[in-house]
């Protein structure tokens, strides 16, 4: 029961802490795609408004030419009337006049006064002489951005950006004007900005703290547009965005620990209950057919070994194989093998000395240096001969080259046969096997399967069996299930064994020698004519 809770502790454990992994991942990933969505949109806005200041500004000077070009009489009834036509024809300009040394001498909106109004003072001259006034006492106003612009004794007024459709909050913007002799860069229009001057006055993206900026500047006028705002502002206005990103991040994170802590207690409970099989002698096994493919006589048998875990379920070779090759303890599953099959079928290799029991062993076993002894001893204690018991090694076992060279000679010296399983999966060389000295290759199930298919890999099978006979290597055929599978394999003109669910699936010892004995007294007639000479039995 402790180790119950204690599992399910840990699980949740491992789950909040993933949840609460993937909650902070959601934020930066939130606010990373707000960052580059919002560049994007202030780089936009700020062009907008950079174009849109540029056709004003245009149309501003095109006025003010006109106006300076007048040749009425300055100041006259006349002159004052061609001023309000101008003003009458655009929608932003509110008025235009003659203006000289900071005075008033008359506008349309204005006439003439009978002196001249003030003596006013420019926010801004740009080095072409262009005069700017951004609060001119006369055309003051507290719900509206006046500016007056001045040059060659004419000025108009003018209210800019009418015909922008301005970005909701959390848009923000700042007209800088850039090119004043002697002063600095100042706001013309806009919001004040806490930005360096550098990002107010040059074009690009940047970033201060929480707040984004996006610089363009007029390439026809001198001025600069800033557009920015802040990551709060952004957040708050898409906050349900912000906040699904968040929520499918945490549960994204949740379900990866969640099944990350189930399949490694899945693992660890699988390794614990396989020691504990293995310590209870609880695995098991089976033993497939090995016939010659010619007349279907049953000539061996590969030993199989199978598990069924505490709850009845039956766990796959190739899982707790691999997890015992991992963690380390796959020659207790080598050693329980050798003891089961030297107990179901020492009688059966007494009576029928060429008989092949196939066995595999793993790379652990070739380098461990208690492997040899303990075959030698548990044969001669089982009184069956070395040549009756296969060793079969994987191509991977072999990967530590010169152990797996050296174990191999070994096992032949001591009279034993020495097959390499599932040939063809790393496309071995002629080297290799020549080098690695084995008796048999055991072609692998899936080009066997291939067969009959307009599969490209059928194409290397003639090249696998030309190589076998080459280096006068013996060759079993894996996962032969149909009748196709055998024909194609019995047009060749060498000898070939097969295995595979046509000649019997794997079963337990105790069938297996039924069948064996069944088979037996049908060939012993045609045994018993065979003439002398070399047999398939002498794989």
């Amino acid at each position: 029961m402790a180790s119950r809770k204690q599992r399910f502790l840990l699980t949740l454990a491992t789950t909040l802490l993933a949840a609460v992994c993937g909650t902070v991942f959601g934020y930066q990933l939130a606010r990373a795609i707000a960052v580059r969505v919002t560049d994007s949109k202030l780089d936009q806005y700020a062009s907008r408004l950079v174009a849109d200041g540029e056709a004003s500004s245009a149309e501003l000077r095109t006025v003010l030419a006109a106006v300076s070009a007048s040749q009425r009489t300055a100041c006259s009834s006349d002159e004052i009337a061609y001023f309000r036509a101008l003003i009458f024809e655009s929608d932003f300009l509110k008025d235009a006049g003659r203006m000289r040394d900071g005075k008033i001498e008359c506008s349309a909106a204005l006439g003439k006064p009978a002196q001249s109004l003030g003596h006013f003072q420019p926010d801004f001259i740009q080095q072409d002489g262009t005069e700017f006034y951004t609060s001119l006492a006369p055309y003051r106003n507290p719900d509206l951005t006046v500016f007056t612009l001045q040059l060659y004794g004419s000025y108009v007024v003018f209210t800019p950006f009418t015909r922008i459709h301005l970005e909701p909050p959390p848009m923000h913007y700042a007209e800088m004007v850039t090119n004043a002799p002697n002063q600095k860069p100042g706001l013309l229009l806009g919001e004040q900005t806490q930005a360096d001057t550098a990002i107010l006055t040059r074009e690009g993206h940047y970033r201060q703290g929480d707040t984004l900026y996006a610089t363009r500047c007029s390439i026809r006028f001198f001025d600069c547009v800033t557009a920015f705002t802040t990551l709060p502002e952004i957040i708050a206005v898409n906050r349900t965005r912000f906040n699904g990103c968040i929520a499918a991040c945490a549960l994204l994170g949740a379900l990866l620990g969640f099944t990350s802590s189930f399949l490694y207690r899945r693992n660890k409970s699988i390794e614990q209950q396989l020691r504990r099989a293995i310590r209870k002698d609880k695995l098991y096994m089976v033993y497939q057919p090995i016939v010659d493919l010619p007349s279907g006589r049953i000539v061996g048998a590969e030993a199989l070994v199978r598990w069924m875990d505490e709850e009845g379920v039956s766990i796959s070779p190739d899982v707790f194989v691999k997890i015992a090759e991992q963690r380390g303890f796959v020659s207790e599953i080598t050693r329980l093998v050798l003891r089961h099959v030297l107990r179901d079928f020492s009688e059966t290799l007494r009576k029928y000395p060429d008989f092949l029991l196939c066995i595999n062993v793993a790379a652990e076993d070739l380098a461990d240096p208690e492997f040899l002894p303990l075959l030698e001893r548990s044969l001669c204690k089982a009184g069956v001969a070395t040549k009756s018991l296969v060793i079969e090694i994987t191509e991977g076992s072999t990967a530590r080259y010169e152990i797996a060279i050296e174990t191999i000679r070994s096992l032949r010296q001591r009279g034993h046969r020495v097959h390499i399983d599932d040939f063809g999966t790393g496309y071995s060389s002629l080297a290799y096997l020549h080098e690695l000295s084995v008796d048999a290759i055991k072609i692998d199930k899936s080009f066997t399967q291939a067969v009959g298919t307009d599969s490209v890999v059928v194409a290397i099978l003639p090249q696998i069996l030309a190589m076998a006979e080459a280096l006068d290597l013996k060759v079993i055929v894996e996962g032969v299930e149909t009748p196709v599978h055998a024909s194609y394999f019995a047009t060749f003109d060498q000898p070939i064994l097969a295995q595979g669910w046509l000649y019997g699936r794997p079963v337990f010892a105790e069938k297996f020698q039924k069948l064996l004995a069944a088979k037996k007294k049908q060939e012993l007639a045609s045994v018993n004519g065979m003439r002398p000479g070399k047999s398939i039995l002498s794989l």
